[in-house]
């Protein structure tokens, strides 16, 4: 046992991350690349949609331009608007947005800005707006302040003394509605963090929870031992985990069932066999080889016990086979006939008054040797504690949807202390008929292991008249096509 959990302990396989770790991990780098994606979606749309804003912002102010030059008379003098008189004018009647500033350039420098803005009178702004204020456009210059989109809207008047040249420029500053987009995010990633990291809790507990019995089954499989198979775990809850635990239970429990046969195979067999061997050894270590009568009684009693020991081993090894798919072949059989054929072998095994008491008509599913074998040897067992003279009846009958099958004897009857020990293996009852037999002491064992392969039972009562009956009760068979529903996810 240590040497097995040491090398559990030790095993490389182990090492890696545990299925826990793993659920928690994935849950977590999915959640966060979601979390991050939507992140980066939406700062795209939302930027888009600010840039977009800002654009109709510009457009509108460069409507309203083209709709004063479309006018060209100053309504208070009634004459036509100058380049810069109307440059001036527009910035007289327009007050633009936080972000935006509205420039008057005329001749090649600005005439009037609003509001005010030192960045209008460095020579980087004038180098960045030469070629738009002549062919308009838009451009953009980075600054202190951030990035800055500026848009001109160029305009031209020819008069007798010459031309004249100016523009509206609308400088729109883009990193202010940036800004709180930033700032939107930033908020947007500081509670995605906070989400993930409670998801990723979540995940490690609920996974945990869920793996609880994964890891009692890893536990227990690791405590499990060929001396020690009654570690079970705990079954609860209706999923697929809950399943797989009753699975493992079962099969831990017919593991045990099957080392305990083998166990009993062999404790039997060494106790049983040690007695004939015994004696077969004794006689012929005191034979003497020049007494041919003593030599003919020690041959004889030679193998009167190794025929016993032939039965005891073929009775042993089939109480071993019972729990086996292969041991019962079950076929459609007619009951009637199969009580009337077994009441025809067993009136051969020894001159008593045979009786039939009832056979009920119909079929059943079940192995018609192994009834019978198991019939036969209560009839047997019936000879054994009867008489000449005594009767014996075999019967059979549906009760409650049950085939009962019965062997009755008018012998001594069994004691009521000793009838669930007489169908142990190498029990005896402790009161016998005039008529009893040495047995080996395992025939009720096999008939008891024939009604369990079946699904059934046997017991012993008091029989009317005085004696005992015997009784084989075997349920309905199943549908074999009925299956077990997979328990709910």
């Amino acid at each position: 046992m240590t040497a097995t959990t040491a090398m559990t302990t030790t095993d490389p396989r182990h090492r890696g991350l545990s299925v826990r770790a793993r659920i928690t991990a994935s849950v977590a780098l999915l959640v966060t690349l979601a979390l991050a994606g939507a992140g980066l979606i939406v700062y795209a749309v939302e930027l888009g949609r600010v840039d977009a804003a800002t654009t109709r912002e510009m457009e509108q102010e460069l409507d309203e331009f083209s709709r004063l030059r479309t006018e060209g008379i100053d309504p208070e003098t009634r004459a036509p608007y100058d380049v810069e008189g109307l440059l001036r004018t527009f910035l007289s009647r327009n007050v633009p947005d936080d972000d935006e500033l509205l420039v008057a350039w005329v001749d090649g420098k600005p005439r009037a800005h609003f509001p005010e803005d030192p960045l209008i009178s460095t020579a980087r702004f004038s180098r960045a707006v030469a070629d738009v204020v002549v062919d308009g456009g838009t451009t953009y210059l980075d600054t202190a302040a951030g990035e800055v989109r500026i848009t001109s809207q160029p305009v031209r008047q020819d008069t007798a003394t010459g031309t004249t040249e100016g523009a509206l420029l609308v400088v729109s500053y883009l990193d202010e509605d940036r800004a709180e987009l930033r700032s939107t995010m930033r908020t947007y990633t500081i509670v995605a963090g906070l989400l993930a990291l409670l998801v990723t809790l979540v995940a490690a507990w609920q996974s945990g929870r869920l793996l609880a019995p994964l890891t009692r089954l890893r536990q227990a499989t690791g405590a499990i031992s060929a001396t020690d198979l009654s570690a079970r775990l705990p079954e609860s809850g209706n999923d697929d985990i809950s399943a797989l635990t009753r699975n493992f239970n079962d099969m831990l429990a017919r593991l045990e069932r099957a080392f305990s046969d083998q166990r009993q195979f062999l404790d039997d067999a060494g106790h049983e066999l040690r007695t004939p061997l015994t004696i077969i050894g004794g006689h012929l270590e005191l034979l003497d080889e020049s007494d041919p009568a003593e030599v003919e009684q020690t041959r004889r009693l030679a193998l009167d016990e190794v025929d016993r020991m032939s039965r005891l081993v073929g009775d042993l090894i089939l109480l071993a086979k019972h729990d086996r798919p292969d041991f019962l072949t079950l076929e459609e059989v007619d009951v009637d006939t199969l009580t009337e054929d077994i009441l025809a072998k067993a009136s051969a095994l020894a001159d008593r008054d045979w009786h039939l008491d009832a056979a009920t008509p119909g079929t059943w599913r079940l192995d018609p040797q192994r009834v019978t074998q198991a019939m036969l040897q209560l009839c047997d067992n019936a000879v054994g504690h009867t008489v000449p003279g005594d009767r014996i009846a075999v019967g059979s009958a549906t009760v409650d949807g049950s085939l009962r099958l019965w062997v009755r004897d008018t012998g001594p009857g069994v004691p009521p202390e000793d009838r669930e020990r007489i169908f142990e293996r190498f029990a005896r009852g402790s009161e016998t008929g005039s008529g009893d037999r040495p047995g080996l002491g395992l025939g009720l064992a096999i008939v008891s292991a024939i009604a369990t392969a079946h699904g059934g039972t046997v017991g012993v009562e008091d029989a009317t008249p005085p004696g005992a009956r015997f009784t084989i009760t075997l349920p309905a068979p199943r549908d074999p096509h009925e299956g077990e529903a997979w328990p709910a996810s």
